[in-house]
C-alpha cells in the first residue's frame, strides 16, 4: 500500500516539472526566435512480485508479475521546428529560413541565436539587443573575403563603415551599402551562420542564446545558403514556434494528472487510516 503513496508523490513531482516547462513555453509565446520545449515521462522501475516461469510438461509458462514504483522525467527536449516569420521592414532585422544560427560574441564568449533583431551601436558595429557583437567574415574594399595565412576567411565583429549609406543585408548575408562619395554599391561585410550536428544538444543560456555542449558537436561556419545553413529573410524576424493551443491542451492534461495523483495520496491515506482503526479495535 505504501508503494501507491510513493508512486503518487513521484507523479506529483513529475507533473509539477512538466507544468514548469509549459509555463515557460507560454511565457515566451511572443519571444523572437524562441524554441519551445517538451517534457516526456518514463517509469522509474518495477518491483517483481513473481518472476516469469517456463512451461513444463504439465503446465504452461507464466508471465512476470510486477508493480511499478512511480514516474520520473525522461527528457526535456528543445523543439527545433520551423516558426513563422513576421515582416518588420527594418533593414537590419533578419530571419533564418533554415537550420543555421547567428554567431554572437560578448562577455560570456561566443554564443548562438535565432533572434535576428540587430542594431548598430555608437561605434557602428552590428550588435544584438544585449549589445553583443554579430560575427561575420571580413571583406576587403572590393567586397572579397579576407583570408588568413591558411586560406580561411577571417571572422570578426561586423563593422558598418560610416562611409556608406542605405546599408542593408541581402538573403546571402552580404552587408551592402552605397558609397557616400561615388554612390556606388559595395559589400562591407558578410554575415556568418553556424550549424551543428546535434542542435538539440545546445544549452540555453538566456537572452535568446545558446552555447555548445559536448553533445551538440562543434559549430560549422558558413555563409547563408551554404552547408544547410539556410537563407536570410531581410526585414523579417523569426517568431516563437510555441503553439499556444497545444500548450493550453497540455496544461489541462497536466493539471488533471496532478489532481489524479493527489487523489491517490488521499485514497491511500484513508486506507491506512482504516488499517490503524482496525488495529486499535
Amino acid at each position: 500500500m505504501m508503494r501507491s503513496l510513493y508512486s503518487a508523490v513521484t507523479g506529483l513531482r513529475a507533473h509539477v516539472t512538466k507544468m514548469d516547462v509549459i509555463g515557460n513555453n507560454i511565457a515566451n509565446v511572443n519571444t523572437v526566435g524562441f524554441k519551445g520545449s517538451r517534457m516526456l515521462f518514463q517509469d522509474i522501475y518495477s518491483q517483481t512480485v513473481a518472476p516469469a516461469s517456463a512451461s513444463t510438461a504439465t503446465r504452461g509458462g507464466t508471465n512476470p508479475q510486477q508493480i511499478g514504483l512511480g514516474v520520473q522525467t525522461s527528457t526535456i527536449d528543445v523543439l527545433n521546428t520551423a516558426a513563422s516569420s513576421q515582416y518588420t521592414g527594418n533593414t537590419l532585422d533578419l530571419a533564418i529560413d533554415g537550420n543555421g544560427y547567428f554567431v554572437i560574441a560578448g562577455r560570456s564568449g561566443v554564443t548562438y541565436t535565432r533572434a535576428g533583431n540587430f542594431y548598430t551601436d555608437k561605434d557602428n558595429y552590428l550588435v544584438d539587443s544585449n549589445g553583443n557583437y554579430v560575427q561575420g567574415y571580413k571583406v576587403d574594399t572590393s567586397g572579397n573575403l579576407e583570408l588568413d595565412g591558411d586560406g580561411n576567411p577571417q571572422m570578426g565583429n561586423i563593422y558598418i563603415d560610416p562611409g556608406y549609406y542605405d546599408v542593408s543585408i541581402s538573403s546571402n548575408g552580404q552587408v551592402v551599402g552605397l558609397d557616400t562619395t561615388t554612390s556606388a554599391s559595395g559589400v562591407i561585410g558578410q554575415i556568418v551562420l553556424a550549424t551543428f550536428a546535434n542542435p538539440n544538444g545546445l544549452e540555453k543560456t538566456g537572452q535568446n542564446s545558446y552555447r555548445t555542449t559536448v553533445n551538440s558537436g562543434d559549430p560549422v561556419y558558413n555563409t547563408p545558403s551554404v552547408g544547410g545553413t539556410g537563407s536570410l529573410n531581410p526585414g523579417s524576424l523569426e517568431m516563437s514556434n510555441v503553439d499556444l493551443t497545444a500548450q493550453f491542451a497540455d496544461m489541462i492534461v497536466t493539471q488533471r494528472g496532478f489532481q489524479a495523483n493527489s487523489r491517490v495520496i488521499t485514497a491511500t491515506d484513508q486506507m491506512l487510516q482504516e488499517i490503524v482503526n482496525m488495529v486499535r479495535q
